[in-house]
């Protein structure tokens, strides 16, 4: 039975996620912040992925848990603050790379030696389609996306003769909570509505939608499937292909 892990999982993507390998029979432990909804097949813990010592605490539970590893899903991240650069602190900076790539490296350290053992495993980290442009006013939450993408093909170089997998997804805007403040933030910050932020979103898509996180779930399962397993190394936008992005 194939086991997963995956951080930031009690809600929006990240259950949709657990979620969606939980219904292909998958054991699936799961760690966040916050308790995670109950379901058949999915445990959960809280834990601070900012703490090396508690991630690593996590993990070994888990994988005690669930018997090894097979699939590790990188999924926690902060939007981070939004504003022009000079008016950002260090500190918000800071707490944005922690949680949006330190914690990929950590996870990524604790479970690599195992995966490496039984010569198989996938990892998937996120990015986003910010970890393909530049985005005014997200300076932060942007320079983690784009260090995920390098650091994700440098673990495919690394991984690939073990016969382990590593590739980082980028998600365009999902529908949710998270990008509901994300929108309110940036409108605040430029003085025009939230429906204005929205509609910049959406215009500078072929595909003039959100994606949804069931939409980022199905990418995971394909991309950890015995479809996939020459995939690697790559940074898959599921953003109803991004054309061009708006200033900020």
């Amino acid at each position: 039975m194939t086991r997963v892990l995956i951080t930031a999982g009690a809600s929006g993507i990240g259950w949709a996620i657990a979620q969606a390998y939980a219904s292909e029979g998958a054991h699936v432990h799961l760690c966040d912040t916050q308790p995670a909804p109950a379901h058949e097949n999915i445990t959960a813990a809280i834990c601070d992925v900012t703490s090396e010592s508690a991630l690593n605490t996590w993990l070994d539970t888990a994988i005690q848990q669930l018997g090894g590893i097979d699939i590790l899903i990188n999924n926690a991240g902060i939007a981070g603050p939004v504003g022009p650069v000079e008016q950002l602190s260090l500190e918000g900076w800071q707490q944005t790379l922690a949680i949006n790539l330190n914690a990929q490296f950590l996870t990524c350290k604790k479970v690599i030696p195992l995966m490496k053992a039984q010569k198989s495993g996938v990892i998937i980290n996120m990015s986003s389609t910010s970890g393909l442009f530049g985005v005014g006013l997200r300076s932060p939450y942007v320079a983690a996306k784009w260090a995920v993408i390098g650091f994700t093909k440098s673990l495919a170089i690394e991984l690939g003769p073990h016969n382990i997998r590593a590739n980082a997804i980028c998600p365009g805007s999902v529908e949710g909570e998270r990008i509901d403040r994300v929108v309110k933030a940036e409108a605040q910050q430029r003085g025009i509505s939230a429906q204005a932020v929205r509609d910049e979103y959406t215009q500078g898509q072929s595909i003039k939608r959100f994606v949804t996180a069931e939409e980022i779930a199905n990418l995971c399962l394909y991309l950890t499937s015995p479809a996939a397993t020459m995939i690697s190394g790559q940074a898959i936008a599921a953003d109803g292909h991004t054309e061009t992005y708006h200033m900020g």
